[in-house]
């Protein structure tokens, strides 16, 4: 991780963050903003690896950040720290294609091993965030499955591996639940975010939701 961005409006939590994000990545350069606008003149001014993003700034909310970094630099890794945990505020954020969500109102350790996840290549959500990401798919009524999109075809494998990031499961324990290794697992995430023209983990499984994969016959 070599260049962080970090929004946040209050300089107090913006400290406390900072030095989170340094004991995760002791090298990384750290660029701070302390709103919408800021952050995006930096998003222009530097390659973004990692972008750490409250909501409720007062020129607006973190999510178009997430936006920009996606159109503009979509190797970038959103992640939302905010106090909200409301689905008002959750699901934009992962459609609008942040790869983490976690609150702020949790201890310095926990959101630690939280941000240490992406160093795994692994999403960061707050247990109860994850939650909630779950009980949305098993709530939510997809549509039938002659309503797929024709150009979306996915593999047995590759829907035994969106099934199981749908419901949370980490890359480890998706290759362990299919005997596949890790490295295998992770190409096969690859290969599902190019046929769903996605950028993230969370935005996948939501797309596949919406086009009722969940639904679909298993072999």
């Amino acid at each position: 991780m070599k260049t962080i961005l970090l929004l946040e409006d209050l300089p107090r939590i913006r400290l406390w963050l900072h030095g989170l994000a340094k004991q995760v990545f002791p090298d990384a350069v750290v660029h701070e903003a302390d709103s919408v606008k800021s952050a995006l003149a930096l998003v222009d001014a530097h390659p973004i690896d990692l972008a750490l993003l409250d909501l409720g700034l007062p020129d607006g909310s973190g999510v178009t950040v997430v936006s920009a970094l996606r159109e503009r630099q979509p190797g970038a890794v959103s992640v939302i720290v905010t106090i909200h945990d409301d689905d008002e505020f959750l699901f934009p954020a992962l459609q609008a294609g942040a790869q983490g969500y976690v609150l702020k109102d949790q201890s310095s350790g926990r959101l630690l091993e939280q941000l240490a996840r992406l160093v795994q290549g692994e999403p960061a959500l707050t247990p109860s965030i994850a939650r909630k990401v779950m009980a949305w798919f098993s709530s939510t009524t997809a549509p039938q499955q002659d309503s797929i999109l024709p150009d979306v075809q996915l593999t047995d494998r590759e829907r035994d591996v969106l099934l199981r990031v749908g419901k949370g499961y980490t890359l480890p324990e998706i290759a362990t639940q299919l005997n596949l290794s890790r490295h295998t697992v992770a190409d096969y995430v690859k290969q599902i975010y190019r046929k769903l023209n996605v950028s993230s983990r969370a935005e996948a499984a939501l797309e596949a939701q919406r086009l009722g994969l969940f639904n679909a016959p298993r072999h």
